[in-house]
């Protein structure tokens, strides 16, 4: 996933393989090599290639280990992953400790509302693992309009749901060309519940 991202990257910001070869000092065939997945970056070649397409080097950290499936790149999935973004906090509880079988978790966000109980109670912790895939079902914390909800992720033929287990919240139907970004995926909550 971290090879598919880099291209991306670079796409994005119109940078050809050799100016990020010679940005970097990485030779240009390895570049291939990541960018098509047959390798992974360095921890220092990664800061370097983040530093010479000019993004924040942690959000393509969490993809590192990561793969994603042929289902998830049809529904391009790899264009819905944020590589410019973190999240903002606007208020800090407290640390809560992490389960030894959560190990992934890159943080644990408090549910403010009742949009996903029974599963996801408000007032306890859901924790996250930044920039991971979703699979059919899986529960996830998006940006979408502007908001940032959690939500589970339904594939359907030709559409995306982000649905709330509680039926009082409306579903959101989406298109994969929909702007709309997976911040993570919930692995766990402080409730002992592990997905």
């Amino acid at each position: 996933m971290i090879g598919y991202m880099i291209s991306r990257i670079r796409n994005d910001k119109n940078v050809a393989k050799s100016e990020l070869s010679r940005r970097t000092n990485i030779n240009i065939g390895h570049i291939s090599h990541i960018e098509k997945e047959e390798r992974n970056p360095s921890h220092r070649a990664l800061k370097s290639i983040c530093r010479a397409l000019e993004v924040p080097y942690q959000p393509l950290m969490y993809t590192y280990d990561k793969i994603f499936t042929e289902e998830q790149k049809n529904l391009n999935m790899e264009n819905h992953i944020s590589y410019d973004k973190v999240l903002a906090v606007s208020s800090l509880d407290s640390f809560i400790k992490c389960p030894l079988d959560l190990p992934s978790a890159s943080l644990a966000v408090k549910i403010n509302d009742k949009s996903m109980e029974p599963r996801l109670e408000e007032g306890s912790y859901a924790f996250v693992e930044f920039n991971s895939p979703l699979d059919n079902k899986d529960i996830g914390i998006f940006e979408y309009d502007n908001k940032v909800i959690i939500r589970r992720y339904v594939i359907r033929k030709d559409t995306l749901v982000l649905r709330a287990d509680n039926k009082e919240f409306s579903d959101i139907v989406l298109n994969p060309e929909d702007d709309y970004t997976i911040i993570g995926k919930i692995i766990g909550t402080s409730t002992g519940l592990i997905f």
